[in-house]
């Protein structure tokens, strides 16, 4: 492949080349994402071994919680590998980022668990996520940057819609691997010890990666620049220290990404918890619904990234922001009706009301034993566990100051317990009673304790959820384009990786973790849409006022 800039043509069809570069940038991509997001996929199964001393919810939070550090330090690695990305090129950079993630996915798989050395087994979990948070920082914008500067002009939003396909194409592999482990060995021995398999192939995907990666040549706009000595010498401060820049940076985050995040997370990941964590859903069978989701509406990344180049890349992805804001509370209370109709029916017959002295509940978020080493052993805070394991959705209802917390369940009251003046044994013995009446009252009011799926309307959950991922294709299909043709190609690399990785690493990979502390805090199975509803309008009335079109913007230059 030549390097020069003649290899981006003004206009014209898909050359070998650049089926070349796509494929190469894509397959990369997949691999990485894969890496990436086995965590999410298998979180209930890693909360059970990394945070086995806390109790079912907050344990989840806290493995949510991990999965999200790895979010939270992706700004990070876009400052470090967006900046080598404008220094050194694009084609090194991101070889870099895919050996990073690899390898720290790799390490997962063989980390001993909580039981076996103690809080450093949750510790080093923690660092590994954060080291593939850092390569994924650099990973992302070096492979769009890639793509977009060998596109021809007018095609851009198509090339890089390839690219926008390996986040979710990724997780759809990891979701059969998956399940495939999980077929094959069973759902006992898979939660014993087969979930670090799909950890383990990770490096069969590495070297793969990196062969594939090492057949590329360097970008031929960067390359133009490297010979032309017009590289930036300080992309770090002329992409945010100069304010014209830094403007549109912080647009783009709040105006683009920020919005496209959490549709993405909430369509995918935040579907899939729900699933699995709140309506009970067999493990199997909700992957099942998600991988077929993900099959059917894929295919509309590349669509609406061909679209963007003939209408435009903002009203697309305006239109998916407020859709997903408009039809979210809809359209998961319809996954209850389809999924769990007993779940649904109990809760409209029997609604629970927890009655206790709000000093006496909690904010679960941050489990207390972190700070103090005893747990939420308050009668308020005892029962919202115990209601919450259950997946029962309550309300909450004050009582006077120093009253004992009680939950009614339709015209079942039952006393909670204060346990924190008994000895362990009557402190045991009081939990154990309590848990018993309390199952006994939920299990009358016909709670059920998973999800039936010979009760299921199966056509009508996967249309639910296929419609969610058609949402994503929207938001995430022409992204790439626009953040691309928002900054100059001496910047290019370093000022589009930090509002994508802030959008998606902050707004987006905090996501779950923020929506589940929502409902543990409310009680209300739905309370965590809010979330990305409010992110969501936020982004389309940003972007839609203050962001401006760029499918027609010539990138050769600057």
């Amino acid at each position: 492949m030549s390097t020069s800039a003649s290899a981006v043509p003004a206009s014209g069809g898909m050359t070998r080349e650049h089926r070349k570069v796509i494929l190469a940038s894509s397959l990369g991509t997949v691999f990485e994402w894969y890496d990436f997001y086995l965590y999410g996929s298998l979180a209930a199964v890693i909360a059970a071994h990394f945070f086995s001393s806390l109790a079912p919810g907050p344990a989840f939070v806290m493995a949510l919680l991990t999965f999200a550090a790895g979010f939270a330090v992706r700004p990070f690695g876009a400052l470090v590998f967006g900046r080598l990305g404008d220094l050194i090129g694009r084609k090194y950079t991101f070889l870099v980022t895919i050996v990073i993630m690899g390898l720290s996915t790799f390490l997962v798989g063989v980390l001993p668990t909580y039981e076996t050395i103690g809080m450093a087994a949750p510790i080093i979990l923690v660092l590994l996520r954060c080291l593939q948070g850092l390569a994924l920082g650099g990973e992302y914008g070096g492979a769009a940057t890639y793509v977009a500067e060998h596109a021809p002009q007018g095609k851009r939003g198509l090339y890089t819609s390839f690219i926008q396909t390996t986040a979710t194409v990724g997780l759809f592999m990891s979701l059969l691997v998956i399940l495939g482990c999980r077929l094959a060995l069973g759902n006992e021995a898979f939660s014993e010890w087969g979930w670090r398999v799909p950890f383990l192939i990770s490096f069969v995907l590495l070297a793969i990666s990196v062969w594939i990666r090492m057949q590329l040549n360097e970008s031929p706009l960067f390359q133009k620049m490297k010979e032309e000595g017009k590289r930036s010498k300080a992309p770090l401060s002329e992409s945010f220290a100069n304010w014209s820049n830094g403007k549109i940076v912080l647009l783009a985050l709040l105006g683009a990404t920020a919005g496209q995040a959490v549709v993405w997370y909430a369509g995918q990941f935040y579907a899939l918890f729900f699933l699995t964590q709140t309506l009970k859903v067999d493990p199997v069978t909700a992957n099942l619904f998600i991988a077929a989701a993900l099959a059917i509406a894929t295919g509309g990344f590349i669509f609406f990234g061909w679209l963007s180049d003939k209408i435009g890349r903002k009203p697309i992805i305006m239109a998916g922001c407020l859709l997903a804001a408009l039809t979210y509370f809809p359209i998961f209370k319809g996954l209850t009706h389809f999924a769990n109709p007993a779940l649904e029916q109990a809760t409209i017959n029997s609604p629970a009301v927890v009655v206790a002295d709000p000093k006496d509940c909690s904010f679960q978020f941050v489990p207390s034993e972190l700070k103090s080493h005893v747990k939420f052993n308050s009668s308020c805070d005892i029962v919202k566990n115990l209601l919450n394991a259950r997946s029962v959705s309550y309300v909450n209802e004050e009582a006077p100051p120093g009253t004992l917390a009680s939950v009614r369940i339709g015209e079942t009251v039952i006393q909670s317990v204060d346990i924190r003046n008994l000895s362990p044994e009557d402190a045991k013995a009081a939990q154990d009673k309590l848990a018993a009446d309390l199952a006994a009252a939920v299990d009358a009011a016909g709670y059920p304790t998973k999800a039936d799926t010979s009760q299921m309307n199966k056509p009508m959950v996967l249309l639910l959820l296929t419609i969610l991922v058609i949402y994503v294709t929207m938001v995430y299909g022409p992204i790439a384009a626009w953040l691309v043709e928002l900054f100059p190609t001496r910047i290019r690399y370093t000022s589009m990786s930090l509002p994508y990785h802030i959008g998606n690493g902050w707004f987006g990979g905090f996501l779950p973790t923020t929506a589940f502390a929502l409902v543990l805090w409310t009680g209300n199975i739905y309370s965590g849409l809010w979330y990305p509803i409010v992110v969501a309008l936020m982004t389309f009335v940003i972007g839609s006022l203050f962001l401006r079109e760029t499918k027609d913007v010539d990138i050769t230059h600057g």
